[in-house]
């Protein structure tokens, strides 16, 4: 069984708006991550990372599916959309999620941030719009992350 869920990534440049997480968050607290969540019945993919993103960030952008990722979780896992949004609009507002930042690319190994995050943003840095998206499955193997992209 796979839980279906958004991790949405604004770029400017080499800037990428990202996460912090609030110190109150079960998961990640204090930790740079893409913004996202759960894909609510009703909605498709698209529309609830359009979602998330206003409630997150308080801003809108033009986004586009860039990949999904199956998390091998144990029993129950996670099929994660990686949406990517360019063309930010409105003023950047803190939620109870965290607090949102443009991070340049160059700064992620001076921050705290979810291990696979790093991974993503290397990836994800090198597509376009109107690229194929990618294809991948993250699972731990000794203890450590493996990320493993279909080519």
């Amino acid at each position: 069984m796979l839980i279906p869920r958004t991790a949405i990534f604004v770029r400017r440049g080499d800037e990428y708006l990202l996460l912090k997480g609030a110190a109150t968050k079960r998961l990640w607290a204090g930790k740079y991550n893409g913004l996202g969540g759960h894909i609510e019945q009703g909605e498709d993919v698209l529309s609830s990372a359009r979602r998330e993103l206003l409630e997150e960030a308080g801003i809108t952008a033009e986004l586009w599916l860039c990949g999904t990722i199956i998390v091998d979780a144990g029993d129950v896992g996670i099929c994660l959309f990686v949406v990517v949004g360019e063309n930010p609009q409105g003023e950047v507002k803190s939620s109870l999620e965290g607090t949102p930042e443009w991070v340049k690319l160059e700064a992620l190994p001076h921050l705290p941030v979810v291990e696979d995050l790093p991974i993503l943003l290397e990836r994800i840095h090198r597509i376009s719009i109107g690229n194929p998206p990618f294809s991948a499955r993250s699972f731990y193997k000794d203890e450590q992350l493996v990320v493993l992209f279909a080519d």
